[in-house]
């Protein structure tokens, strides 16, 4: 699991360095103080120091560890006997469910992962967010495969993994950064305009299916090998050996997407995000990317809300940074079409996220309507 030896920095966590020795060494402690239960291991409220060695704990003794938000846990009576990783979905549009999957169904997609990003043993992979978010515990774990440093000191990151808003107010303060891998949802203008002077990988998944497709950005977004994909309804669905344990042959993974004969693979967002103006479909995470490459926008969200006319019209909310609403809707009417155009828009002081940075819909919906 752990790829680094010696001296080669591994953790540099909460004010706490260990080199690949010392963290060898602190799994061995951690097993020999704190014997698995029955249930396995819980690395749910640990320092994230402690989760990773308590997780490396598991993987050396192949037990589970559940890493899960300890605010809001899934409703869990049991796991598959082969279960190493418990977690749960992001809960974005709404309360998180519980997942189980093996140590392979991770470390399998490892060596394309590091192929992709390009992530050597010279890095230092700064965290974004917490390890029960599956973005960043997927992030940890293939740093520490891959032999890199795990940090959050974003002085000293050349890697980070973070979502397009995060990415945003990282920049200015990781002058080392040089690769910035984006995932949770999709990139829009603005934070790529950020990061022009960075590589920029971008990776489509989820917390059930784990990888599906990547890109280097500018290229297109193409489907992993090793994955297989289909569109039944206009939804993606995938095969894959990386998928969590008790998942069907084909996975629907809930977003409208389209895909082309070489794989490449153009998602629009989830079904459930979808807009009916009228008759016309829009799509609530196109309108976002939109608005989110309009200068002095730091984050959108939109939903539909009800009309007695048009069946739904588009709500925006918007995190303003240092422009008015009025320019705004000046700029965003010479980029939308008239159905997609936001007929009512909300400022809000910050944006309803999930533990992983992605807007949370549901409570966004109450706030709103």
């Amino acid at each position: 699991m752990l790829g680094g030896t010696g001296t080669a920095p591994a953790l540099d966590l909460g004010g706490r360095a260990l080199t690949y020795a010392e963290l060898d060494r602190a799994v061995d402690h951690w097993i020999d103080r704190y014997p698995p239960g029955p249930r396995g291991y819980d690395a749910s409220t640990l320092p994230v120091a402690d989760a990773l060695v308590c997780i490396c704990a598991a993987a050396r003794l192949a037990v589970p560890v559940a890493v899960e938000d300890p605010a809001a846990r899934p409703h869990r009576t049991a796991w598959p006997a082969a279960a190493f990783l418990l977690v749960a979905t992001s809960g974005s549009t709404g309360r998180p469910r519980p997942l189980a999957r093996t140590a392979a169904s991770w470390y399998d997609s490892f060596p394309v992962f590091t192929e992709i990003t390009g992530v050597t043993p010279q890095d230092r992979v700064l965290l974004t967010g917490p390890l029960h978010a599956t973005m960043h515990l997927f992030g940890a774990l293939h740093a520490l495969w891959c032999g890199a440093c795990v940090t959050d000191d974003p002085d000293r990151a050349t890697v980070a993994h973070a979502v397009p808003s995060i990415l945003r107010e990282l920049i200015p303060r990781a002058p080392r950064l040089q690769t910035a891998i984006v995932a949770g949802i999709a990139a829009d203008p603005g934070a790529l305009a950020t990061a022009r002077h960075l590589r920029v990988v971008e990776y489509y998944g989820s917390s059930e299916v784990s990888l599906v497709a990547a890109r280097e950005v500018p290229a297109p977004l193409c489907v992993l090998p090793a994955v297989a994909a289909r569109i039944r309804d206009g939804l993606l669905h995938v095969r894959s050996p990386y998928t969590v344990l008790g998942a069907p042959e084909w996975f629907c993974v809930g977003d409208i997407a389209e895909l082309g004969d070489a794989g490449e693979l153009r998602v629009h967002g989830r079904g459930e995000a979808v807009i009916n103006v009228g008759g016309t479909t829009v799509v609530a995470e196109d309108v976002e990317r939109v608005l989110g490459g309009i200068e002095g926008v730091a984050v959108a969200a939109v939903i539909g809300s009800p009309h007695a006319v048009f069946g739904e019209t588009v709500t925006a909310a918007v995190q303003l940074d240092g422009t008015g609403l009025d320019e705004v809707r000046r700029q965003a009417r010479g980029l939308l079409t008239k159905e997609a155009m936001p007929r009512r828009w909300v400022p809000v002081g910050e944006m309803p996220t999930t533990a992983a940075g992605k807007i949370a819909r549901g409570r966004l919906k109450d706030l709103l309507i």
